[in-house]
């Protein structure tokens, strides 16, 4: 059983915010509702996946990070999800979202270096597409940032 990122996203907003543990646990329970025996460990990749493309971020915390919705996700509710809440009898949770655009910037910041370092011209022209969502999900200005892909994104010479 595979989700897509967009249902990853709805499983974490139907609790506002899930540590990763929790929400591979509750992508194995969805699996075995639909007659798959998956270890909850087998979803971390496509978890992965779904943070590095911003449909989910990751907060990190004491002791504990927390999966919330990202800037490009449209979150959908795979089929039996609702029922997650009371099978976890975990609580819904809440984040501070400056807190929240605070990790996200400094991530997204991160990964623009990285990629312009890497002259990696597909996930320049991902974060420059990210930036605006980012922008619009939560109170960052990323102007600096998008500059600078863009004047790698001219500079690049694989394609």
């Amino acid at each position: 059983m595979n989700f897509t990122p967009d249902e990853l996203a709805g499983v974490v907003d139907l609790f506002g915010a899930l540590p990763p543990v929790t929400h591979r646990q509750a992508l194995a329970e969805l699996a075995y509702k639909r007659g798959e025996d998956r270890d909850p460990a087998s979803f971390a990749d496509a978890i992965d996946d779904a943070i590095d493309s911003y449909h989910l971020i990751e907060l990190p915390g004491d002791g504990e990070s927390l999966l919330v919705v990202g800037p490009v996700a449209f979150p959908s509710t795979p089929e039996g999800a609702r029922d997650l809440p009371h099978i976890l009898d975990v609580e819904e949770r809440s984040v501070d979202r400056e807190r929240l655009a605070t990790a996200a910037e400094r991530r997204f910041r991160r990964d623009a270096g990285r990629a312009v370092a890497a002259d990696d011209r597909e996930r320049i022209e991902r974060l420059l597409d990210v930036s605006y969502e980012l922008e619009a999900w939560a109170p960052v200005e990323l102007a600096e940032t998008r500059e600078r892909l863009d004047d790698a994104l001219e500079g690049t010479t694989s394609g």
